[in-house]
């Protein structure tokens, strides 16, 4: 691997652990039909991506949500528990590995979020960790629904290029998404899959990342 200054890191699977199969069987409890096709690693209905751009509100996601189950009855929280089934936790280890990275490189968090898991995972880290975000473990934070933009849109990565001043030569973009990967490639990004955040380490070490 060529000489790198600077990570950016995907959040989820990467970092925080998450379990899409949890969310494709709390979305068939709740009435969704075909779900593999409705919400998945690989595809997802147009509805999250809107959300994760911050071009609908989560009322207006919970909305349409009960407008595709032909259910208007249903809660909420019963939408939010739903759709939070599938975030899990942080990978033990994994902040403090961040902070040693932080100190030999400049890092950054590039994550295709949304309002309710936003809140969702703030609480969480508020909670386990007493943490107040994700801000202090990088240089700087990107999340979609904040900026407009999502993964893999090629414009999202060009803006933090730009906005961060990084060489896309002298970076490396950490993901668990081939596709999002593709694109940062084709900008002269190096990239890496990663399968499971408890392959971080493994894979830090194995390119000298952590020496």
């Amino acid at each position: 691997m060529a000489t790198i200054k600077n990570i950016i890191f995907d959040y989820g699977n990467v970092i925080y652990n998450i379990d899409f199969s949890l969310a494709q069987q709390a979305w068939t409890a709740l009435g969704i039909q075909n779900v593999e096709s409705f919400f998945g690693h690989g595809q997802q209905n147009a509805l999250f991506d809107a959300f994760d751009k911050g071009e609908i509100t989560a009322a207006q996601f919970r909305d349409q949500i009960r407008l595709i189950t032909g259910n208007d009855s249903l809660t909420d929280k019963q939408i939010d528990d739903a759709w939070n089934s599938m975030l899990l936790t942080v990978q033990p280890g994994t902040h403090d590995l961040l902070l040693q990275l932080k100190a030999k490189y400049r890092t950054f968090l590039l994550s295709n979020i949304n309002a309710i898991h936003y809140d969702h995972i703030m609480g969480q880290l508020k909670r386990e960790f007493d943490f107040e975000g994700n801000d202090h473990l990088f240089e700087k934070v990107y999340y979609s629904h904040f900026i407009g933009m999502r993964k893999p849109n090629s414009n999202i990565f060009e803006f933090v290029l730009q906005d961060s001043n990084l060489d896309p030569a002298e970076t490396l973009f950490i993901d668990d998404s081939p596709q999002h990967l593709a694109t940062a490639g084709k900008l002269g990004i190096q990239t890496h899959l990663l399968k499971s955040p408890s392959m971080l380490k493994e894979f830090l070490q194995k390119e000298n990342l952590l020496s």
